[in-house]
């Protein structure tokens, strides 16, 4: 994307990205949120424009490591008690809403 990002960033692109992301946006707001995405976009093209050969990835910046425990199960419920308090079922199953396409979110 270029420098003028705002221009190629279009009103139906931030529809889509509000539609994926479930959101109603006004047209006012369309625009708003047109300008707003467009300047994030420009500035993470400035940061893929930077120089950073002999830089070392930084992957914590307090220089500790995390924890790597080993992958243990915890406690867990029975099927039976997680039956009773799942909002729907089929047994040995709990029923989940849709969430691809137009499934209306988790």
């Amino acid at each position: 994307m270029s420098a003028d990002a705002e221009k190629t960033l279009s009103a139906e692109y931030v529809r889509k990205v509000a539609a994926l992301s479930r959101l109603a946006l006004t047209d006012a707001q369309v625009e708003q949120y047109r300008g707003q995405l467009s300047g994030v976009l420009g500035y993470v093209q400035r940061l893929r424009e930077l120089n950073l050969d002999g830089v070392e990835p930084l992957a914590n910046v307090g220089g500790e490591t995390n924890r790597l425990d080993d992958d243990v199960p915890g406690p867990t419920l029975s099927n039976e008690a997680l039956m009773k308090i799942a909002p729907e079922s089929m047994p040995p199953f709990v029923k989940v809403p849709k969430v691809f396409g137009d499934g209306g979110g988790a």
